[in-house]
């Protein structure tokens, strides 16, 4: 195995190195998986939660997968339901609200669908969307304009990180990830 060069990142007080992965020609970002640390899950769900707690909201949301063990922590603290986007389609789904947006990670079109029952569970309520990272916002466009169609409304949106400088004063965020652009000094 390669060595990977690493950013080093304070998550809600823990201290993480991120994997650099080039993702376009001379630009890299810090990958945050937080799936297996049940540390980092616990911690930053418990201080999103904290964030979140004047929030007005009825239901969590957020789109598969690394975000799933984060919003069931956010759940359980929070005392709200939790529903998860999918990103392929099952039978069992039944009747589905779908969205199209394209993913910066893969640069392909990503499809997110909200399930039959989960529909029931949104349907006029108010939400508070749920990411591991925003970067480009295409992912939550997707999961805003799902919410939307299922009658219910965005009351907050939350991440752990949010990444690069867009305006993301709309996030409720517990840190941000630069990008790095090779020669423009990081």
């Amino acid at each position: 195995m390669h060595h990977r060069e690493t950013h080093t990142v304070e998550v809600a007080g823990l201290i993480r190195h991120f994997p650099l992965f080039e993702v376009a020609p001379g630009v890299r970002i810090a990958i945050f998986n937080m799936l297996g640390d049940t540390y980092v899950v616990k911690a930053a769900a418990a201080a999103l939660a904290e964030q979140l707690r004047d929030v007005r909201a009825d239901v969590l949301v957020t789109a598969e997968a690394k975000s799933i063990p984060l919003i069931y922590e956010m759940s359980a603290l929070m005392g709200l339901p939790y529903v998860v986007l999918r990103k392929s389609y099952k039978s069992y789904m039944g009747d589905v609200i779908r969205s199209e947006t394209v993913s910066i990670t893969t640069g392909r079109p990503q499809t997110l669908f909200l399930d039959e029952k989960d529909h029931r569970l949104i349907i006029g309520k108010n939400v508070i969307l749920i990411d591991d990272v925003v970067s480009t916002g295409s992912t939550l466009e997707g999961m805003q304009d799902i919410v939307e169609r299922a009658d219910a409304r965005v009351a907050k949106v939350a991440a752990v990180f949010t990444e690069g400088n867009g305006d993301w004063s709309h996030v409720v965020a517990l840190g941000n990830l630069p990008v790095f652009v090779d020669g423009a000094g990081s």
